[in-house]
This record gives C-alpha cells, sequence and structure tokens, in this order.
C-alpha cells in the first residue's frame, strides 16, 4: 500500500536566529544557497514529486514569502498566516488542518536541503508509506554522510524501518531529514495553541506508528551562515 499525496504543508514561519545576520532583514527560506533560495529547492521538489498544493505558514518578515511565492503555479502555494500569533511546529499544522484535507500530506521544512541520489526521496516516501501501518513517515538522513550536522542523532532505525527515539545520552546513527509524511489523523487530539511537532512524532512512536526512510543521496543541514558555504560547494560537486 503507499498513497500519492497531492497536498504539503511546508513550514517557513521561524526566525532563522542561528542563520542571522543573514537572517535580520531577510526570512530564512529566503537565503539563497546554489543561487536559488531555500523555499524554492523545497517547493521544487514537491512539484516534481506530483504536489499540485502547497500550505506555506509565514510569521517573521511574512510579506516576503508572500510576495515570493505569490506567482508561484506548480505547486500551487496558499498562506497560512501566523503573523500574529507563535504557534510552533505543531500549532502551525493544526492550523493549516482544513487546508489539507483527508488525505496524508507531505511536510517539509523550508529550510532543509538534500540531493537526490538516483530517485526522488519525496517520491520514495510516498511509495513506502502504509497508512495501515503508520500515522508518519520521516525521511531520515546518515548522520555519518549528512553536511553540516554533527549532533548525537534522533533516531535508531530497525529493518523493517521502525524508529527508536534517541536517548539522553545515546548518540544513534539517523537525524530527522526535515521531510516526512503525515496523516491527518494524528491531530484529532492534538493541543491548541503552540506545541511542537515532536510531540506528535513520540505519539506515533509510543503506538509503533513512527517509520522511518533512509535518505538516498546527500543531506545538508543549513543551520549558520558557514553551513551555506558548505552546502554550495556540496552542490557544486554533485553536478561537476
Amino acid at each position: 500500500m503507499s498513497v500519492k499525496p497531492t497536498k504539503a504543508m511546508v513550514l517557513a514561519a521561524g526566525f532563522g536566529l542561528r542563520m542571522r545576520p543573514l537572517t535580520d532583514k531577510m526570512p530564512k527560506p529566503l537565503v539563497r544557497v546554489a543561487g536559488q533560495p531555500l523555499l524554492d529547492h523545497v517547493l521544487d521538489k514537491l512539484g516534481q514529486a506530483g504536489v499540485t498544493d502547497a500550505v506555506v505558514n509565514v510569521h517573521y518578515l511574512p510579506d516576503q514569502i508572500i510576495d515570493h511565492t505569490a506567482s508561484r503555479k506548480h505547486p500551487r502555494v496558499t498562506i497560512s498566516d501566523e503573523r500574529d500569533q507563535v504557534l510552533g511546529t505543531g500549532g502551525g499544522v493544526v492550523k493549516a488542518l482544513p487546508l489539507l484535507g483527508d488525505a496524508p500530506f507531505f511536510h517539509v521544512n523550508s529550510d532543509t536541503l538534500w540531493i537526490d541520489g538516483v530517485r526522488s526521496n519525496l517520491a520514495r516516501l510516498a511509495e513506502n508509506f502504509d497508512p495501515a501501518r503508520m500515522d508518519i513517515l520521516l525521511l531520515m538522513a546518515p548522520t555519518a554522510t549528512s553536511i553540516g550536522y554533527s549532533g548525537r542523532g534522533d533516531y535508531g532505525m530497525t529493518p523493517d524501518g521502525a524508529l527508536r527515539k534517541r536517548k539522553e545520552k545515546e548518540i544513534v546513527p539517523f537525524v530527522y531529514a526535515g521531510a516526512a509524511i503525515l496523516s491527518p489523523a494524528i491531530f484529532t487530539d492534538a493541543p491548541q495553541g503552540e506545541f511542537s511537532l515532536t510531540k506528535m512524532f513520540d505519539r506515533a512512536n509510543e503506538q509503533e506508528r513512527l517509520f522511518g526512510l533512509r535518505l538516498d543521496g546527500v543531506w545538508m543541514h543549513v543551520g549558520t551562515p558557514d553551513a551555506v558555504h558548505a552546502a554550495e560547494e556540496a552542490f557544486l560537486e554533485s553536478v561537476a
């Protein structure tokens, strides 16, 4: 069983504090890497994966993102305006649910960046999402080959893709790459207001309905100005 999401949620409301000074007067999703804003890298990948409608949430310097996406057709962009409230990664999705419908949808961070391997990783997510077994399928990057990432990882992963959350002082081999497929049903009893999407990940994990798919290609953690340069070098190598 697989799915073919035609809708996506793109998180673009963050302040980008660690990306300063680049984000002093520009929202992080519009920071350019390899000649293109981070947000466009994401939207292009979604369009190529068959997504027709993307909901993009905004809070910090929202008008720049609204203007930037106004003329996009593939996918069409609908703005979820959060300029008057801080909802967090989870609350932002809850606010956008009426625009996303009842079917599983892609969920992508606007600042995630990866180079696909032989095939589109979003297409692979769609092929591997099984609604009978899963509520959430996360794209997982191996920490050892990721660029710009120096953390302890997020999850261990069993051969069938089931995820096991990292314990406090543990080191695990996979980090969440910022792209996923979510079933809207997981938000039925979600908190109101601001909360982190990791709360939903933890809930699905407890119910053994949180799975991962190993990224095919190279993932880049673009969290700081220095990381932009490293990501651009990786892009140049990929097309050399």
